[in-house]
């Protein structure tokens, strides 16, 4: 097992990814300390927003994958196609999923106004815009240039 923990300490992939997503998810609560003027704890457990973390950690893991094993290794390959298809699925499916709990809110907000329903509200932010997504991929570009200087 001492192998193991010794390999992970040394492990510039694992951590450049964990380190692009810690910046991004930082990245969105100074986002959004200055939009509201102050700190919402919400912000460490929510998806969505900018720069989507999850795009700058696949991004990181990838680029990082073909920084250490060259840019024709199938492992970057395999990590690129994994990257591209979180990247999509972060702004269709689940923003999708978010516009459609705005829409039910709407509607439960109306039938509220004139019966007393009692329904918890449900999450509308859930997936990322292509603007988001974008500026997460860029975040961990960044992180694995400057990590590997």
């Amino acid at each position: 097992m001492e192998g193991f923990w010794a390999g992970l300490l040394k492990n510039k992939v694992f951590w450049v990814t964990n380190l692009s997503w810690i910046i991004a998810q930082g990245l969105k609560i100074i986002i959004g300390l200055f939009r509201e003027k102050k700190f919402n704890f919400n912000w460490l457990l929510r998806t969505g927003g900018l720069p989507s973390a999850h795009s700058a950690a696949v991004v990181a893991l990838a680029f990082s994958l073909g920084k250490e094993l060259g840019f024709s290794s199938p492992f970057f390959a395999l990590a690129c196609f994994f990257a591209l298809i979180t990247m999509f699925d972060a702004q269709t499916w689940r923003r999708s999923i978010g516009v459609q709990a705005h829409i039910l809110n709407r509607i439960m907000d109306d039938l509220h106004s004139k019966r007393k329903i009692r329904e918890d509200r449900l999450k509308e932010l859930a997936g990322h815009t292509p603007t988001e997504v974008f500026a997460g991929a860029l975040v961990g570009i960044l992180v694995v240039l400057i990590f590997y200087r």
